[in-house]
């Protein structure tokens, strides 16, 4: 029989709006009440019920990473499951409930190792939920590579990609493409079919290249402003065309490298927010020491030493969250940016919110966005600081 537990004098981020003073009822892994103070001191609990008052700290629905290499020293690319479990435990400590761990683009034979390394480890995590998987490639294209392997890049081929889908069982959640590649508009009536979320990213598509790509679903546009045609006061281009359509959802990586800040704040205005996607795009290196003599350097994102690519951020959702904050973002919409906006456009619709019905994946943080601890399917995660040390810094 599952416990049930109770968050109460908390500050609610429900994903949509502030609710002080007020108390997150879990039971059975699910949210099953929100409500104010005031009716939790009138309830009666059963004694089975945990009760921790969290002393006015943020209760927020738990973070979504939708584009994440690596982590940790582990990393979605080697093929090996036991990398992506590994990937599970380490995001979960860094406030990450669910993630889909992104696929660089390789050979057939490569991607679908790697494909079925995903589905082996899903259903075994110890930490934060592999929802599924995202292909980056390898359908993008040669002129805006960025740091993605060249001998895998492919022209559109509807074989290889069932192939794909059917080692996946289906769970191909997100996919990057180039919307001007010959044969795309099959492709991405192949994938629509499937329920795929189509990403226009490793682009060099025109402005116009993409209003076509809109008509087959490409909706989505994977890390704006990096490895895409930029924008032109002639030929708006890939990044245009997301600022022009309120329609057209975005990832945007919460570093201040990647994206300048006050382009995020020219964001937050010209966009809807409900269009806005917070990701990591981070490799095995984040979260470690980098080890001498790599042929990466760092300075919050890493690059290559032998050509100053850029290959992938350094932070975790959590870092990047607080980065939106200090970049002026309110703290309610980072919240969205973060965990309700993913779980919407990746169709995770048990997710991402404190509603009651939802999945009881939360984050408990201090007044500064500093983590306090993680709840998974309705636990508290267990760390090195033990539940006695959470309440004395509660």
């Amino acid at each position: 029989m599952n416990s049930a537990l109770c968050l109460h004098n908390a500050t609610i981020l429900t994903g949509f709006s502030i609710m002080k003073n007020c108390a997150v009822y879990i039971k059975n892994n699910k949210i099953a009440d929100v409500y104010n103070e005031d009716r939790f001191k009138k309830k009666t609990f059963s004694p089975k019920v945990k009760i921790i008052d969290v002393n006015g700290a943020y209760v927020v629905p738990g973070l979504i990473d939708t584009h994440i290499h690596g982590i940790g020293g582990y990393s979605a690319d080697k093929g090996d499951y036991k990398d992506i479990l590994g990937m599970s435990e380490v995001l979960a400590q860094h406030g990450v409930t669910s993630f889909i761990p992104t696929l660089c683009t390789a050979t057939e034979e490569e991607m679908l190792k790697k494909i079925k390394a995903v589905i082996k480890a899903m259903g075994k995590e110890k930490g934060a939920h592999i929802l599924g998987m995202h292909l980056e490639g390898p359908f993008i294209s040669h002129d805006r590579i960025g740091a993605q392997p060249a001998d895998g890049v492919s022209a559109c081929n509807i074989k290889m990609m069932d192939n794909f889908w059917k080692a996946s069982k289906g769970k191909i959640i997100n996919m990057t493409v180039a919307p001007e590649l010959p044969g795309m508009r099959e492709l991405a009536l192949f994938c629509l079919e499937k329920g795929i979320v189509l990403q226009a990213g490793h682009t060099n598509a025109t402005y116009e290249q993409m209003i076509e790509g809109m008509q087959v679903n490409i909706m989505h546009v994977t890390h704006l402003f990096n490895a895409m045609r930029p924008l032109h006061h002639r030929e708006p281009g890939v990044v245009g065309a997301a600022l022009i359509h309120p329609e057209i959802s975005c990832e945007i990586i919460g570093d201040g490298i990647h994206v300048n800040p006050n382009l995020i704040q020219l964001l937050m205005k010209s966009k809807p927010l409900s269009q806005l996607v917070l990701i990591t795009d981070a490799f095995e290196l984040a979260k470690t020491d980098l080890p001498e003599n790599s042929e990466y350097y760092f300075n919050k994102c890493f690059k290559r030493k032998t050509d100053d690519v850029i290959i992938g951020s350094g932070i975790s959702m959590l870092d990047g969250l607080q980065n939106l904050i200090t970049f002026g973002v309110a703290p309610e919409k980072a919240i969205r940016m973060a965990a309700t906006n993913p779980a919407r456009i990746m169709k995770q619709n048990n997710k991402g919110s404190i509603i009651p019905g939802y999945d009881a994946d939360l984050l408990v943080l201090d007044k500064d966005f500093q983590k306090l601890f993680t709840i998974i399917d309705g636990k508290i995660l267990k760390e090195k600081t033990n539940e006695s040390n959470h309440k004395k810094r509660l």
